[in-house]
């Protein structure tokens, strides 16, 4: 396991949500979240295994723009690199679109799910985004 700085992986995490908030070329309100590191639950045993997450939303944009724009990553992260390892409905009773992908090294995961407020009623839009670096032991 790669023994890594806390704060250079958060920076990390945080230009890889960049790029793909650029494929998905998405003209919305973003929420201004930044990274944080959490414990690696794959490592239970070894309180020292960390991983940072950067959960974010895009909202105040027509689903039809969402709907392109998932179309979008479906089509760009395979060019940058990113193998698309699910690509459907979520496990929520709304079906959402859901894209799961991996980054080329394996360094950070993404999820990414097209929220409908036609199927969620009174919650708005949005494309809700997870990445996530692999575990690291803390320097």
């Amino acid at each position: 396991m790669e023994v890594r700085d806390g704060e250079t992986v958060k920076a990390e995490v945080e230009q890889t949500s960049s790029q793909i908030l650029e494929i998905m070329a998405l003209k919305g309100k973003v929420t201004d979240t930044g990274a944080m590191t959490t414990r690696c639950t794959d490592y239970d045993s070894d309180p020292e295994v960390y991983r940072s997450r950067h959960p974010w939303s895009v909202y105040q944009v027509p689903v039809a723009d969402m709907e392109k724009a998932m179309e979008r990553l479906r089509e760009g992260l395979p060019k940058k690199g990113w193998k698309i390892v699910k690509d459907g409905a979520d496990d929520s009773a709304a079906k959402s679109p859901q894209i799961v992908a991996q980054s080329k090294g394996d360094e950070f995961a993404v999820d990414v799910r097209l929220l409908d407020e036609r199927k969620y009623g009174d919650d708005p839009s949005l494309i809700e985004v997870t990445v996530e670096s692999a575990c690291y032991k803390a320097k």
